[in-house]
Order: C-alpha cells, then sequence, then structure tokens
C-alpha cells in the first residue's frame, strides 16, 4: 500500500503538469491576496487573510479534480488497472492508498501559504496582531475541503474510463457540495428543508471552523463525507 502511494506522489511530480497544477495554484492565490485590489490585504488595510480562505475553495473546485482525475480513468484506459488488481491488495486499499496519495499532494500544495500568516504577522500593528486561532481554523478547513474535493474527484474518475470526463464530474460534484447546496439554501426562506440543506453544505461547516472553534460536528461531517465518496469508488472499481 505504501508503495502504491509513493508510486501516486512520484507520478505527479515526474510529469510537468503536476508542476503546472501547483504552480498555477500558488500564483493564482498569491495575485488574489496579495496584488487585485478588490481583495489584496494590503488594501484592506487590517491584519486578515479573509481572501486566502473566501477563493482558495473556488480554486480548489478545479484544481483537486485536475490532481485526481487520472488516477483510475487513466490506468483502465491504458490497461494497467488489471496488472494493479492482482497486487496482494483489496480494492478498497487501492483506492485509500490513492486517496492519501491525493491527499498528500493537495497539502504540499497548500502548506506555502503558510508564508501569508507570517507576512501578516510581520505586517500588523503592533507586530502579532492577528487572529491567529481564526487563522489556523479556517486552515485546517481548508485542508479537509481539499480532502473532501479528493474524495470526490477520485470517486468521479472511477466513474468512467476517460480524463477529461472524470475532471468535469468532479468539478460538477465539488462545485454542487460547496456552493450548490448554499445556493439552493438561499432560495428556500425557511423552513425544514432549507435547514438540511445548509446543513449538509460544505461551506456551511466550512465557515464554522473559520470562527477558530473546532467542532467535533464539523469534523464528524467531513470525515463521513470523505467515507461515503471512498466507499462509493470501492464499490464501483468492484461492479466493474
Amino acid at each position: 500500500m505504501l508503495s502504491l502511494l509513493s508510486k501516486e506522489i512520484n507520478g505527479f511530480f515526474n510529469q510537468i503538469t503536476g508542476y503546472l497544477i501547483l504552480g498555477v495554484f500558488l500564483i493564482a492565490i498569491g495575485l488574489i491576496v496579495w496584488v487585485f485590489p478588490d481583495t489584496s490585504v494590503l488594501e484592506y488595510g487590517f491584519a486578515d487573510l479573509e481572501a486566502l480562505f473566501v477563493y482558495t475553495p473556488y480554486v480548489f473546485v478545479f484544481m483537486v479534480p485536475a490532481i485526481t482525475m487520472k488516477m483510475i480513468a487513466e490506468e483502465r484506459r491504458s490497461g494497467t488497472w488489471e496488472l494493479l488488481m492482482t497486487a496482494p491488495l483489496n480494492s478498497f486499499q487501492i483506492v485509500l492508498a490513492k486517496y492519501l496519495a491525493a491527499v498528500v499532494l493537495v497539502v504540499i500544495t497548500l502548506l506555502p501559504t503558510l508564508v501569508y500568516h507570517f507576512s501578516i504577522v510581520q505586517l500588523g500593528d503592533p507586530v502579532g496582531n492577528i487572529d491567529s486561532a481564526g487563522f489556523f481554523g479556517s486552515f485546517l478547513g481548508l485542508m479537509l475541503i481539499g480532502a473532501v474535493f479528493t474524495a470526490i474527484g477520485l470517486f468521479s474518475s472511477a466513474l468512467t474510463d476517460n480524463q477529461i470526463v472524470a475532471f468535469v464530474l468532479g468539478v460538477f460534484i465539488s462545485f454542487l457540495f460547496y456552493f450548490g447546496l448554499t445556493a439552493l439554501t438561499d432560495l428556500q426562506a425557511s423552513g425544514g428543508i432549507s435547514l438540511f440543506l445548509e446543513n449538509i453544505s460544505l461551506s456551511y461547516h466550512y465557515r464554522s471552523m473559520s470562527r477558530g472553534v473546532i467542532d467535533s460536528l464539523n469534523l464528524l461531517y467531513f470525515l463521513t463525507l470523505i467515507t461515503i465518496f471512498l466507499m462509493a469508488t470501492a464499490f464501483i472499481i468492484r461492479r466493474r
């Protein structure tokens, strides 16, 4: 299982597309946080990194499916999936190894943004005048959103042999869980349906963690969603 995990990580960095995905993410987030006038923290006037946490999920919706789209689809298209199934691993172990590899890649991509926290700490007046609890709560929320999007992307990759179709499906499902359910909640003025949609939306639980309070219910929500998609992925693999 560890060898498969290592293979997936090495395969990502052995291709130029891996560095391209990582570079595009860091450049896009850097421009949003520091350069664009409407979102720049330098123009905002407060020691706050709200722009980082508001706009990163938008980028994640496209970046994470780009990482996961070929993990199963390409192996099945190229015929190497049959060889992988002969390994002494069951289908869920294979899915879990690929999932953990993708999560490691997402975390590696996200870690350089910790430099922004150090920068804001130094720019604060006085130095260190920043809500660190809120920052790290939001940062943990970002990692969990990346972990959920990874499970969704792997599920999408198991549905098809085509990378592009897997990417589109991953973007759509990720968008639905983060933005779509919130939009449906706004359409429902009140009632049980509105409350239910809000409680199952990613953005609702992410906002809760952004307050700096790590609630066990929020963690349970993320872990449950991840487990559901991983189990569904393993089920699809066994069926096909």
